[in-house]
């Protein structure tokens, strides 16, 4: 007999409480909303905020949540779509679970948690119970999404979304059900839209679906009761071909796979793909101070998974140079980093960069990583110069940031101050910053929202 998967899920997030959660995994979730935040106030300046926030109703002195823009208000659902758009548009936010987790809950879970005056714990709650469920639907594939063109944050994003809502809202198992059910109904992304507007939009999209799904089951609006396991259901859709796990029975509030996986924090505004080739790249340079003139070529040793979502080779515009790694190997050499000052169109379309991408070449390996099974098993940069010398990197296994050579409090903090320097001042940043870190003891998720927006004391 076929798992009853949609039922288990209900029943987990109705019964998952904040005292059942390991201390470690409360750390790692105040991390996320820390990073998230960081990541919203770093891309409110950017032209796909603006759109969005302009075709969004809203009032400055109601609505349910708070914009990071411009602490004007909207509905919860609206408010999290602007405020995951904000998050993820630098790709500069966590990686987990073959996605971006935090920039999909984060906005979801302060948006609704605004609107219901929810805590800190409420809030972690919340967050486990996406992360856990994201974690168990996308680990019963065999195989990966992205090589079907799927996008795994706007899918599975949506899923997670839906359970941090019914969490929320309190829902009883059947609603909950209902809830994933309904999400699963409007879940949807591609990676064909990976270095355009519309990447940041399907990552909002999930924020705003999952607690769409959430409120209209809290209403009473129901769905297939087994729509993720049945055949075809949704994970056999999703599939790129058709191997789903549907036997194993869900671990959850007992294995908590957050714990295994973490979050994976980025030290530079490029997708994650290019963080080892840079933590690489800069290790030789620091030995090797080099001018792009010097350089004849560059390999630098990817997985087949990860040349076929690095495919911007030649971009124009900072939002395709995100998703190249000849943009982030040149911006290395040229600027001597790799930060949000270089992510823009003039950085981008400086001749001495451009001149650097048809010198850069990918190296393939069918050896694995066996933490994140889109890319190698190590990456390695190699440098050959006009004057016949080979300079080579060493082998980057974790990039620095992930979750197994995680940022100290220092170091991410240093991120949280860069990110928010032009909203806040140091004082009102570090104000913020402490307060996430410490989310369990907020009593109320707003304030901190608010105090990220205008600087007020949380």
């Amino acid at each position: 007999m076929t798992l009853a998967l949609t039922r288990s899920i209900g029943r987990f997030i109705e019964d998952l409480t904040f005292d059942q959660i390991p201390a470690a995994a409360v750390a790692i979730v105040a991390t996320g909303f820390t990073d998230c935040i960081a990541c919203g106030i770093a891309g409110l300046d950017e032209p796909v905020v603006r759109i969005v926030r302009d075709a969004l109703p809203t009032r400055k002195d109601s609505g349910e949540a708070t914009l990071l823009t411009d602490a004007t208000r909207a509905s919860a659902p609206d408010a999290a779509l602007l405020n995951a758009v904000a998050g993820h548009v630098l790709d500069y936010d966590d990686v987990a679970l073959f996605g971006h987790p935090s920039v999909v809950m984060v906005p979801a879970i302060l948006a609704e948690g605004e609107a219901l005056g929810v805590t800190g714990r409420d809030a972690v709650c919340a967050y486990l119970a996406g992360y856990e469920v994201w974690s168990d639907l996308i680990g019963r594939d065999h195989h990966l999404h992205h090589t079907k063109g799927w996008h795994p944050t706007g899918i599975f994003g949506t899923l997670a979304a839906a359970a941090a809502g019914a969490k929320l809202r309190q829902l009883d198992a059947a609603r909950a059900s209902h809830a994933i059910g309904l999400a699963a109904a409007m879940a949807a992304g591609l990676t064909a839209n990976f270095g355009a507007m519309a990447k940041a939009l399907q990552a909002g999209r999930a924020a705003q679906n999952g607690l769409l799904a959430a409120r209209l089951a809290a209403a009473g609006m129901t769905a297939a009761p087994d729509v993720l396991e049945q055949t075809p259901g949704l994970l056999q859709a999703l599939s790129p071909h058709g191997e789903v796990d549907l036997d194993r029975e869900p671990t959850f509030g007992h294995d908590w796979t957050i714990l295994r996986y973490g979050l994976n924090l980025k030290c530079y505004p490029v997708v994650y793909y290019c963080q080892r080739a840079l933590d690489a790249l800069f290790t030789l340079l620091a030995e090797h101070p080099l001018r792009p003139e010097q350089i004849q070529r560059i390999h630098v040793l990817l997985s087949p998974t990860e040349v076929l979502i690095l495919k911007q080779h030649r971009p124009q515009t900072a939002l395709e140079a995100k998703f190249s790694m000849e943009f982030a190997l040149a911006a290395a050499i040229v600027a001597g980093r790799v930060g949000l000052r270089e992510l823009t169109d003039t950085f981008v379309q400086r001749p001495e960069v451009q001149a650097l991408f048809p010198r850069v070449h990918f190296d393939t390996t069918d050896v694995i990583d066996p933490d994140m099974l889109t890319r190698s098993h190590f990456t390695q940069v190699t440098v050959a110069l006009t004057d016949g010398t080979i300079l080579q990197s060493p082998q980057v296994f974790h990039a620095r940031g992930s979750a197994q050579t995680p940022l100290t409090h220092e170091e991410l903090w240093d991120k949280f101050r860069d990110c928010t320097s032009t909203r806040l001042s140091e004082i009102e940043a570090r104000r913020v910053f402490d307060r996430l870190q410490d989310l369990e003891q907020v009593k109320s998720v707003a304030a901190v929202l608010r105090a990220a927006v205008v600087g007020t004391p949380a």
